[in-house]
């Protein structure tokens, strides 16, 4: 099971520019759309065959979102990256509705086609 981070603590963390790796697990159209800073998209579908080309370091902190508490999409999402042996996977729970409710910035971006 993953550890969890507090918007707070994400938002100082980007806002400092600490080294970790942020993922949205929605997907490209949705990513494309709206994603937190510096976010990559890595929706569990792809995990597997995207996981090791985007983290090459196992160890590296890795923190995982989706849309709001009843989306599983990043708690499978941090499973799958556990069971590939990753481990410092930390879940932003309340996710990307919490960010916008907070007034915190959004990235656009090109859909991925």
């Amino acid at each position: 099971m993953a550890g969890h981070i507090t918007r707070e603590e994400l938002r100082a963390r980007i806002e400092r520019g600490d080294e970790f790796v942020l993922l949205e697990t929605l997907g490209p159209d949705t990513y494309a759309y709206g994603h937190l800073p510096g976010a990559l998209n890595l929706p569990p579908d792809d995990v597997k065959r995207r996981a090791r080309e985007l983290i090459p370091n196992y160890d590296a902190e890795i923190v995982v979102y989706c849309a709001n508490r009843g989306c599983q999409a990043s708690t499978q999402a941090a499973n799958q990256l556990k069971a590939l042996g990753y481990t410092n996977v930390r879940d932003y729970l309340d996710g990307k509705a919490d960010w916008i409710e907070a007034g915190l910035p959004l990235e656009k971006s090109t859909p991925a086609r």
